[in-house]
């Protein structure tokens, strides 16, 4: 059994998407973050970084102690590397796997999010900021268009990396992004939406936290976190 360390975030539907498409036996603890539930010490012990998502494997291959992991990407491979699927054993096709998946983790992921902040949730609309973020974002998805040109999914078959970047896609209206700019994506991004899968995984968020939206309170929880006041925190 895998504990599932979750809130509705895009990091946090990767694994969602992934659990849901192999059948992996699976537990949702949520992790109410503009709550401030990232900051308990159970979940630091697992997540030290105080970000979800993060699991916990009961059932190890090794059938040793039980094994903690944080950070998507490397959820995701580790997952991937337990069951054997959406990864390849050919290494030509690993390593295109894992370069794209490293991509989202670098470029995608980070972008879009520093997209999202200064766009939506930034007090102060700064709008160099907001070109800048909004501008990075576009030519991400040029690439990831133009990588799609000649192939279904972003290393050939549907992979974690594919996984790894479609929930940075589904907020493209608040990137300030169309998909009739990208048609390659555009096609992509609906074929993986009409994955059973991902349907599933995208119906346990609305379960789980039916009121996405940041407020106040929230945001002085979620944003301008030092040192020093994360180990007050603790």
């Amino acid at each position: 059994m895998i504990d599932l360390h979750y809130w509705t975030t895009p990091n946090g539907h990767k694994i969602t998407m992934f659990l849901e498409e192999t059948g992996l036996p699976y537990r949702i603890v949520p992790v109410n973050i503009g709550r401030g539930e990232q900051f308990t010490p159970e979940f630091l012990a697992i997540s030290p970084n105080n970000r979800i998502p993060a699991i916990v494997d009961n059932d190890p291959q090794d059938g040793g102690a039980p094994i903690s992991v944080f950070e998507s990407g490397a959820i995701l491979l580790y997952l991937a590397e337990k069951t054997g699927k959406f990864i390849s054993s050919d290494i030509r096709a690993r390593v295109d796997i894992l370069q794209w998946l490293f991509w989202q983790m670098g470029g995608l992921g980070p972008m879009a999010g520093q997209n999202h902040h200064f766009g939506t949730y930034a007090p102060e609309k700064i709008a160099y900021a907001i070109e800048r973020y909004r501008n990075e974002t576009n030519r991400l998805y040029g690439v990831l268009n133009k990588r799609l040109a000649d192939r279904p999914f972003v290393a050939g078959d549907y992979s974690i990396a594919d996984m790894a970047c479609y929930p940075w896609i589904v907020p493209h209206e608040r990137q300030g992004q169309s998909l009739e700019d990208f048609p390659n994506l555009k096609r992509w991004f609906e074929a993986i939406g009409e994955r059973a899968a991902t349907k599933r995984a995208y119906d346990k968020a609305a379960e789980i936290n039916s009121a996405p939206n940041i407020n106040p309170e929230s945001a002085k929880i979620l944003f301008g976190q030092t040192a020093t006041n994360l180990a007050a925190r603790r």
